[in-house]
Order: C-alpha cells, then structure tokens, then sequence
C-alpha cells in the first residue's frame, strides 16, 4: 500500500516542534542557572525566592522535555509507518492545540488527517 501524501510533512512537523521544545528548554535553563548577581538585588519580591523559581523553571524544562520527546518518537514513527507513529501523532497534534494560532491549525489538521480511514489501515497493513 501507498504511504499516504501527508504523513512525511506531518513527521517533519513533529521535529520542528521537538526542535522548538529544545530551544526553550535552553532558555528556561539559562534563566534557572543565572547567577544570583542577574537578580534585582532591591527587589523585594525575588528576595528568597529563587528557589521556586528555579524549582518552577524545572517543571517547565520537564514538561518540555516530554513534548520533545513525545514529538521524535511520533516523527519517527511516522516515518517507518508503525501504529504508534500515528497514536502519538494524534496525541501530539492535540497537545498543539493551546499554541494558537499555528498550532491549532495544524494540531486540528493533524488530529483530523490521522484519523482518516484510508490513513488507519496503511498503518495497520504494515
């Protein structure tokens, strides 16, 4: 069976996404291991605070770290045309869905496109 049109450009979403993940997981890093001397030392409300601030900082690296994970592992699939490609695909295109306005079209699209009848059975004759 052919492989369908659009699960190539769907998996190369999928890394660019994981890309992104990556660039601001660096960020938010960067941000968590300033040095104390980067902080406003007369502001009153940093003061004690950074601690949670770099305790908040690792959620967000951890839950990015997922959505970069979850991304290549979908893209791949995808690309090999394994069941799970697709699943995780469709879990990742709603996961998208917050980041308005690109990210819900293609999340929409995504989720949509997947779920086609013709697009379930290549995935499971192979």
């Amino acid at each position: 069976m052919k492989k369908p049109d659009l699960v190539i450009l769907i998996a190369v979403w999928e890394f660019i996404t994981a890309f992104f993940a990556l660039i601001g997981m660096s960020a938010l890093a960067f941000v968590a291991l300033a040095p104390e001397s980067w902080w406003y030392p007369d502001t009153p409300y940093i003061d004690g605070m950074h601690g949670w601030i770099v305790f908040g900082v690792g959620i967000g690296i951890l839950i990015l770290c997922v959505y970069m994970a979850l991304g290549i592992i979908s893209g791949i699939g995808l690309l090999k045309g394994r069941e799970y490609g697709r699943v995780l695909g469709t879990v990742h295109g709603a996961l998208s869905l917050p980041a308005f306005p690109v990210g819900t079209a293609i999340g929409i699209l995504q989720m949509v496109y997947l779920m086609r009848t013709d697009v379930k059975e290549y995935f499971k004759s192979l």
